[in-house]
């Protein structure tokens, strides 16, 4: 599939989805967010684990690409997120990437037991580069932390290369619930953040957002490493 008949795709979707929403405007912001990284690092089931607060040990390899919304309260706010969960295949990656364009935040993601999927993350950071908004805010997750008997990537080689690469960094299990909740909120405030600096409250990125006061930074807990 060429580049140009995936961006029809991706524009057709968030079409079909914006007049989904369109009946639905009790909401102060509404932003994009896209999980990516390697195929099998866990991220359909970390997006489950959120949305529905369900696991299933059985792995099935997304194709293309799905999304859930949640909606979550934050500085004041009453927040929409449509949150998508990519393929990591690489015969998916002219799809995957054609749905970077708007999204406010990505979730980056390896498994702390497969060295090659770390290994590709300064690969997918470059794609969020070259595809994404310049502001886009991106959060390291090394997902399967309750696989400590498992594991190939130190906690620290981790956060090195979150420091690296300018990001946050978190460690998770989406099959413990450990760090879960706490990724997704620490991204959105950071979107948060982020917005309240910006002199351009009208960016196109934040879909649905309303005139008014800007948002208040609020001080976020400090985020926690897998305590396996």
């Amino acid at each position: 599939m060429d580049c140009y008949t995936a961006h029809q795709m991706a524009s057709a979707t968030d079409a079909r989805y914006g007049q989904k929403e369109s009946s639905d405007q009790n909401f102060d912001y509404m932003f994009k967010i896209l999980i990516i990284g390697n195929s099998s690092v866990g991220k359909t089931s970390f997006l489950f684990r959120y949305a529905d607060d369900s696991f299933t040990p059985a792995f099935v390899s997304t194709v293309g690409i799905d999304f859930k919304v949640k909606t979550i309260y934050r500085n004041d706010k009453r927040i929409k997120l449509q949150i998508w969960d990519t393929a990591g295949q690489e015969r998916y990656r002219t799809i995957t990437t054609a749905y970077y364009r708007g999204a406010m935040g990505f979730i980056l993601m390896y498994d702390i037991t497969n060295e090659e999927s770390f290994n590709a993350v300064q690969d997918w950071s470059t794609q969020i580069k070259t595809y994404s908004w310049d502001n886009a805010q991106v959060l390291l997750v090394g997902n399967k932390c309750d696989m400590e008997d498992e594991r190939v990537v130190s906690s620290e080689r981790g956060r090195q290369l979150a420091d690296h690469l300018g990001f946050e960094f978190f460690e998770a299990s989406a099959k413990d619930n450990i760090n879960v909740k706490q990724t997704f909120e620490r991204l959105v405030d950071v979107i948060c953040e982020k917005m309240s600096e910006s002199l351009d409250t009208a960016d196109p990125a934040v879909t649905g957002a309303k005139q008014g006061p800007q948002l208040t930074d609020q001080q976020a807990p400090p985020h926690q490493d897998c305590a396996c």
